[in-house]
């Protein structure tokens, strides 16, 4: 792929999101050689977000995010920690970062761009499919698996690589995912680094599982909806002895607490977030990576929820940062990355289904975002360059100073 810096921005042919699929569209069916599905949509994509954002930087108050330049922050403290949040099923940028979606996103647009290096375009390459996309920026690799399969990575995940070359204890790097398939993200089949050098990986709805009385499912099946993309695909929760353990010794949460707390609660991405915030208290781990799921209820077709998927995620992504900035294990030591796995479909292909799919592998699925925020990254910046979902861990291991010697990605400069 090429990565160089992009100079000449399209020529502004409509407005919004919408116009931008308008007039492609209209290029692609009058043969005017415009690939709707290769690298040029990418950089319009990113073009049009920059170009929402640099509007909307008047909306932030104090943003300098006008000021584009690269270049890291100077004289601040080395990052000691990493909290990577990703999202399943990327928000397009009609209810997101274009004028009208901005709405949907106050604490993305309000608080946390001005304080961040914002990426414009970041590709990916894989295979559209939550889990395995998820486990191809963990390892820096496009993984191959069937994304519906219970089994690890084939590439060492980034959890190993700092586990082994920082020697590291297993405390020390965990992982807070949807329960559809994730239990194995956290250590890969690479046997160049063996059993027992992983993340821990706590599922919440499976905590919820353990803890649940008899009969108590009903009160919540809002928090249990294990998976919105197929009906074939619906794994049993079974929380066990593990899950037990992990509620009472590594969280220290009683099981009264923690039902109490979960009926307040109104998704899995907040049972989520609870369950991260206990992790930071109690343990503190320098690596966390939280994945978020709430966006994905889009495949069952109502745009309603899929906007409430939105607006949530904004919000505990919003409070997650706040977590960090209050906890002096976190504050002014640690990096957060923000990025969605992928994104959906246009409304206008005939291929897919508009915000409730991402089958079609055009650009709109592929290019998504990502805001890095910390003590090492410029804030109010933007890079227009493409990258791609799998630099990501190449950039940990500069962050952390661990080899991520399988990957194929490439450290983000920019983001460290």
């Amino acid at each position: 792929m090429n990565r160089s810096h992009l100079t000449t921005p399209p020529v502004d042919e409509g407005n919004g999101c919408r116009g931008w699929m308008e007039r492609h569209t209209i290029r692609r069916k009058m043969g005017s050689g415009f690939d709707l599905f290769g690298p040029e949509a990418s950089r319009e994509i990113a073009w049009s977000r920059r170009d929402f954002l640099r509007t909307a930087a008047g909306l932030t108050a104090g943003s300098a995010l006008l000021g584009f330049s690269p270049l890291r922050a100077v004289a601040l403290p080395r990052p000691q920690k990493a909290i990577v949040v990703t999202f399943g099923g990327g928000a397009r940028d009609e209810e997101t970062f274009a004028p009208d979606g901005q709405e949907n996103i106050p604490c993305l647009m309000k608080t946390l761009l001005p304080q961040s290096t914002f990426f414009t375009q970041v590709v990916n390459r894989g295979i559209l499919g939550h889990y395995v996309a998820t486990a191809s920026i963990v390892t820096g690799d496009y993984e191959t698996f069937d994304n519906f399969a219970a089994v690890a990575p084939d590439n060492p995940t980034v959890f190993e690589y700092y586990r082994k070359d920082l020697r590291r204890p297993a405390n020390d790097a965990w992982v807070i995912a949807p329960s559809n398939g994730f239990n194995r993200i956290g250590e890969s089949d690479n046997r160049a680094y063996g059993q027992g050098l992983g993340a821990g990986v706590i599922l919440p709805k499976h905590l919820l599982a353990a803890a649940m009385p008899k009969g108590g499912v009903v009160d919540y099946a809002h928090l249990l909806k294990d998976n919105y993309e197929t009906p074939y695909y619906a794994p049993v929760l079974r929380g066990g002895e593990v899950e037990m353990k992990q509620l009472e010794s590594v969280l220290k949460l009683s099981v009264g607490d923690f039902i109490a707390h979960a009926r307040s609660l109104a998704s899995p991405d907040e049972l989520s977030v609870y369950i991260a915030k206990q992790l930071m208290r109690q343990i503190a781990p320098s690596l966390l990576w939280i994945t978020l799921h709430d966006i994905d209820v889009a495949h069952a077709g109502a745009f309603s929820l899929y906007l409430e998927g939105i607006k949530r995620t904004d919000r505990l992504c919003g409070e997650l940062w706040q977590a960090v900035q209050s906890n002096p294990e976190y504050a002014g030591k640690t990096n957060m990355y923000i990025l969605p796995d992928f994104g959906r479909d246009s409304d206008l292909d005939a291929g897919g289904n508009g915000f409730q799919h991402h089958r079609t592998g055009d650009a709109l699925s592929r290019t998504t975002w990502m805001m890095a925020m910390g003590p090492g990254i410029r804030q109010g910046a933007m890079v227009n360059r493409p990258i791609e979902s799998i630099d990501l861990v190449p950039t940990l291991g500069s962050l952390f100073g661990f080899s991520a010697r399988f990957a194929q990605g490439r450290a983000i400069t920019e983001a460290v």
